[in-house]
């Protein structure tokens, strides 16, 4: 067993920004979508159009940022809880390239 005592603030950020951005995409690709069809549906092309193409770019840009915000916040809270209270306990197994033999290292 091992504990995880500390994160890297700025790496825990980087991976909420990206993932952030990937949710961001999808979710902007639907809104799209819905304007597109709210649009033909309407009458007012445009505005289906307009609307759609600013949810691809500005979703992703906007959970990118929050993603990267939050996570930088969430890391730096864990750091110091995990002073406290001695941070996440871990359990790792390790196995051979076959696979058929496990050795579980004693701590």
């Amino acid at each position: 067993m091992v504990k995880l005592r500390r994160v890297g603030v700025l790496s825990v950020g980087k991976i909420c920004g990206i993932l952030g951005v990937i949710i961001g995409l999808i979710v902007g690709v639907g809104y799209a979508i819905a304007f597109a069809i709210a649009g033909a549906v309407s009458g007012n092309v445009p505005f289906g159009g307009f609307f759609g193409a600013f949810a691809i770019v500005a979703f992703p840009v906007m959970y990118g940022v929050i993603g990267f915000l939050g996570g930088v916040i969430d890391a730096f809270l864990y750091n110091i809880i995990a002073g406290w209270i001695g941070g996440i306990e871990l359990h790792f197994e390790e196995q051979t390239q076959a696979g058929s033999i496990t050795v579980t290292p004693q701590t």
